[in-house]
């Protein structure tokens, strides 16, 4: 650990060299705005001439026009993303806006090519748009979503990644930081920190961070670390005027500007700033737990189970089978855990112990690596299928009839045991608020490699961020977190 005062950490370095390091570090980020355009442009491309092969078949003299759009097609596309933002970077990389944004620029699409037909009275044929445009905007967020997983891969090993100071009190600077280098798809990595008094203390003697000075070092820090971004943590001595200005020295060097403050964590997207007598306000929206946005996620929840129970039937006898056979006992494992509103169910798995398991517990407390739920690595419980099942998440699969029957959510929080809920403190109650999940951001984040506290924070962020598009990303990443079958045990 290595501390450095104010006034040296003053010291600055030429300009020129801080800008050429500058480019360097950032020429990923337009390669990679690059690569999407082109992915772009190839998905319109496809989706054209998908929609051409269905409605017609073969060019003939009557259906040439259309053979113009497979050129025409993939310009508007990109030209339309543009516009919606989808290739600015602030919407890249993590969270769901991107895909929201390729959603609303196939909606705008659409609605000009109807304005634009019946006002010049053009006979467009509607199985052209209707099978083009689905098909490109499918094929725009797979390739979008596969470009990000790479990104994340190559995050995973020290590239394409963004050089972080943190500015703030110990105590919060020391817990972002362990949680950014806990998880590196994000792309933060945290090179030092300006703490009060310029030197570490507290919490922070833990952190293997360099301390570069007080909070008037902030922007030399930045020249010193050869940082690009500086993280701004809620603390009452950068409000106002001192973060204004360091906004405005950090600006001349094209250098990011992050503000982490706890009130993300409970509003996030339903905060609005909002003069109030001249003042910025901001304002922050109830979560919407109920209403229309809701009997849509319990349709898409019941008809999505559904199907994915009628294609996982072989599935699911085989496992029944290999269950049955690989030691005694009963196929199926039912458990009691509690629902929404605290409501208790009975959820189903595929039995993955043996049949002595909960006669076992007592003798392997002390092998116990959670404070609330017991979590064994090596659980001797556990049978030589179990262990495959588990891995996979396959024993987990029963859990589509409680979504059927409306006990749980496809996505949602980690269903907990009755013996959990009683040791609740007033605001983990909130996770309750919404039925429990088949998978959710605690699944997609490391499983069972989470603390008990980590685990917490990502259901209660997940009751407040609900959206159907954040459910459909993390469905798509179950899917890359089963594979990896990491924190699965």
């Amino acid at each position: 650990m290595v501390s450095e005062v104010a006034d040296g950490a003053r010291h600055q370095v030429p300009r020129a060299e801080s800008d050429r390091d500058l480019g360097r570090r950032r020429g990923w980020q337009s390669r990679y705005i690059v690569a999407i355009g082109l992915s772009d442009a190839a998905a319109a491309l496809v989706g054209a001439a998908v929609a051409f092969l269905a409605r017609f078949g073969e060019v003939s003299v009557h259906n040439q026009v259309y053979v113009v759009m497979l050129v025409v097609m993939p310009l508007t596309w990109v030209g339309t993303c543009a516009l919606n933002g989808c290739y600015e970077a602030r919407h890249l990389y993590v969270g769901t806006s991107e895909y929201q944004r390729v959603l609303h620029a196939g909606l705008w699409v659409m609605a000009c090519v109807a304005i634009v037909s019946y006002g010049f009275e053009l006979p467009t044929s509607r199985m052209f748009v209707l099978v083009a445009l689905p098909v490109t905007i499918a094929t725009a967020i797979l390739l979008r979503f596969c470009w990000r997983k790479w990104l994340h891969a190559m995050r995973a090993t020290g590239r394409c990644v963004r050089r972080a100071v943190l500015v703030g009190h110990e105590v919060p600077v020391a817990a972002l930081t362990r949680q950014l280098r806990r998880e590196h798809f994000h792309g933060l990595h945290v090179v030092g920190a300006c703490l009060p008094g310029g030197r570490a203390v507290g919490p922070f003697l833990d952190v293997d961070a360099r301390v570069y000075g007080d909070f008037g070092a902030a922007g030399a820090a930045v020249t010193a670390a050869n940082a690009d971004t500086v993280i701004v943590l809620s603390c009452p001595e950068l409000d106002g005027v001192p973060l204004r200005r360091l906004a405005w020295q950090l600006e001349r060097g094209d250098v990011d500007l992050i503000l982490s403050s706890g009130l993300v964590d409970v509003a996030g997207a339903r905060t609005s700033v909002r003069p109030v007598d001249g003042l910025p306000m901001l304002h922050v929206e109830h979560a919407r737990l109920t209403g229309g946005r809701r009997l849509v996620k319990e349709v898409f929840d019941r008809v999505v189970a559904l199907v994915l129970l009628g294609l996982f039937a072989p599935l699911l006898a085989a496992v029944a089978v290999v269950v049955q056979f690989g030691s005694p006992g009963a196929v199926l494992f039912s458990q009691v855990r509690v629902g929404r509103d605290g409501v208790p169910f009975t959820m189903w798995k595929f039995r993955s112990m043996y049949a002595d398991a909960p006669a076992r517990l007592a003798e392997l407390l002390e092998h116990n690596e959670s404070e609330v739920l017991f979590k064994m690595r090596d659980d001797p419980r556990v049978t030589p299928a179990g262990r495959f099942l588990r891995r996979f998440s396959i024993d987990e699969l029963p859990q589509l009839w409680n979504v059927v029957r409306g006990d749980m959510s496809l996505v949602g929080p980690r269903p907990p045991l009755p013996s959990e809920v009683d040791m609740y403190p007033e605001d983990v109650r909130r996770r309750l608020a919404v039925k429990p999940g088949l998978t959710g951001l605690w699944q997609i984040s490391g499983r069972a490699d989470l603390p008990w506290e980590e685990a917490v924070r990502l259901d209660l962020r997940y009751v407040e961020h609900w959206s159907l598009t954040l459910d459909l990303v993390i469905l798509a990443r179950t899917v890359t977190a089963v594979l990896r079958s990491s924190g699965a045990y």
